[in-house]
Parts: structure tokens; sequence; C-alpha cells
């Protein structure tokens, strides 16, 4: 089995490498929708004993905390390695910067007729962070979900995140709480979570939007309920495009590949090349860095199914084929980026 997908762009194989992920993305699994679809009845019917209940069966585990006490939350950051919150706090920097300049403004027209013409915009008062805590945990959702609510002007961040196998709070996910500001943590996960979210039980509150990615039950739970409450979208597998050409570092390219394989194994990696050897470079970097990492069987179920290295004739060509998968995640690495 190749590492990854090498493919010559002529209007052929490039085109059947796209159809094979389309194929990725069909319809949800009726069984998860049927599932999912129980699990949200019990919640509402049930409140916190059956999000516990579920929580038991799914994570396997009792929580030591329903709701994490805020001395806990404060302990996790006073007693955390100061190079990983001095990272959080630069990361934090640079995505405040970024959302600070998407806020919307209100307004007022006033008409010669007398008619007042306006808009308010203004902060929802309870939102609900979902953050993964499954397969891998990403402190990173909580920074670039809680920072632009905050900026929103959000009066409340609920979170929700699964426990660990040991009943107990991840430590990296509560650092970035704090960091954050968030308001409130509960330790749930899964459809349930979202449930709980979305209709509020005797502790959890009910929020007016969940936000956050999540695996293909929080997705469907995210689906169902949106409606009862906002949603911020349904997230498919996680997916990069690499635009890159002679110029570019491999051992960089390699390395934000596999920062989004790395996610699930039906994630999507791609490079999209105008030059043969960065792509040959990019495979030998690939093939050194994953032996060092935790989650290496993810990423190479990952890039062997759904990763590609797509080598074009010229910048057209590899633009044209970006646009025509639209990724997530876009990175330009041309010696002329605009």
């Amino acid at each position: 089995m190749a590492l990854i997908n090498k493919i010559f762009a002529n209007g052929k194989d490039e085109v059947e490498f796209f159809n094979q992920l389309e194929q990725r993305n069909g319809e949800t699994d009726k069984k998860v929708t049927a599932v999912v679809g129980e699990i949200i009845d019990k919640v509402r019917a049930e409140g916190d004993k059956a999000v516990i209940d579920f929580t038991k069966q799914f994570d396997g585990v009792k929580p030591k905390y329903y709701e994490v006490p805020r001395e806990v939350i404060n302990d996790a950051l006073t007693e955390a390695d100061q190079k990983f919150v001095d990272a959080l706090l630069n990361a934090m920097e640079n995505i405040t910067a970024f959302h600070q300049r998407q806020k919307s403004q209100s307004f007022i027209d006033p008409q010669e007729n007398g008619v007042i013409l306006g808009q308010r915009v203004r902060g929802l008062d309870k939102v609900g962070l979902y953050v993964p805590g499954g397969t891998a945990a990403y402190p990173s959702s909580v920074l670039m979900n809680a920072i632009p609510a905050k900026i929103a002007g959000v009066k409340e961040i609920i979170m929700v995140t699964p426990p660990l196998k040991n009943g107990q709070p991840n430590k990296d996910i509560l650092v970035a709480a704090a960091v954050c500001g968030v308001d409130r943590v509960f330790l749930a996960g899964g459809a349930q979570a979202v449930a709980a979210l979305a209709y509020g039980t005797e502790q959890i509150p009910k929020v007016d939007k969940i936000v956050g990615p999540g695996n293909i039950f929080v997705a469907t739970a995210k689906k169902l309920l949106y409606g009862v409450v906002d949603i911020d979208m349904i997230a498919g597998p996680s997916e990069i495009l690499v635009l890159a050409d002679h110029k570019a570092n491999p051992k960089y390219i390699a390395a934000d590949l596999m920062s989004q394989a790395e996610h699930d194994v039906l994630a999507s990696a791609i490079l999209v090349t105008t030059s043969e050897r960065i792509a040959e470079e990019t495979i030998e970097e690939l093939e050194k860095q994953l032996p060092n990492l935790s989650r290496a069987s993810i990423i190479l179920k990952s890039l062997s199914d759904y990763g590609a290295i797509i080598i074009c004739d010229d910048k057209n060509q590899a633009c044209d084929i970006a646009n025509r998968l639209a990724p997530e995640h876009l990175e330009v690495l041309f010696e002329n980026p605009m």
C-alpha cells in the first residue's frame, strides 16, 4: 500500500480521485440517525440521569465531576507547563486579531420621511461549546470557538467535553478553557451532551447555539436538533489542501498535511504542486516524520485512503483543482502567493 496517492493531473486521474472523495461524504448512516434519535429522546425525558448513564455506556466511566469545579479549572492553569500556556496565549492573540476584524457593527439610518432603518448586533446569552475528547483532544477547539464568542459579546459559554478513561477531565482542555474565560465545564460528550445543551437539564443550561467539532454522532445530533437550537455547521471529516511551487519547504508541507490527517481515518490531506521534485521530497518527509507521531496509524490510513499529491503543469491548473475541491483548510505556499 502506498503511503499517499501520487497523481499527475491529466483530466482523468485526478477526477477519479475526486469521485472517491465525494463517496466519502455520503449520507449519514441510517443506523446512526436512529441511535442518535433515541439518545435525544431519552435526554429530553430524563435529563442529567440519561446524560450520565450514556456517559458510562459510551465512555466506559462515571466522571469524577459532572460539572468541573472552578477551583479544578484554576488549578489546571496554575499547574500547567509555562511553555504550553505561552503557546495558548500566543495563539489567542493571533485568533483575537483575526476575529476582531470580522465583528459586525450595529447601525441606524434615519430617513427623510421619519422612518428609522437599522440593525442591532449583539452576542447571544448562552452558547454551548462542544470539545472532542475521544480519539484525540484538541485545546485548539476551545480557542477557536470561545474567543470569537467572547468578541461577539456572548454572555455565558458552557463547555461540554467527554471525560478521560480515568473519569478525570483533560487538563490541557481545562487550561485552554481557563485562558479563554469559559464560564462552566461539564464532563459529558457525544450526542447526549448536544441534546442536554439543546433542551437543558437540571444542571446543564439550555443554550441558544451549539458550536464545535465532533464525531458522526455529535454531527448527527446537531443536525437533528437544528431548529430546537442554532448550530454553527454540520462538519464532515477534516481536510486540508496545500498549494505549493518549487520554492516551498517539503518539511513544512508534510507536517501540515499530517496535522489534519491525524484527526480521523476519513480525513483528507492533499498537496497540489507544480513541482515533481517537491512532490517526491514531501513523500520522503512524510516517511521520515510519520514514525515519530503518536497517531501514526490513523495518519497512515487517512493518507493512503483519502490523501493525494497531485502534480500540475502550472499554477492555473493547480488553482483550478483547489477551486474544484474547495477544501476546509487551504494553504498557499507559492513564491508569489497573492
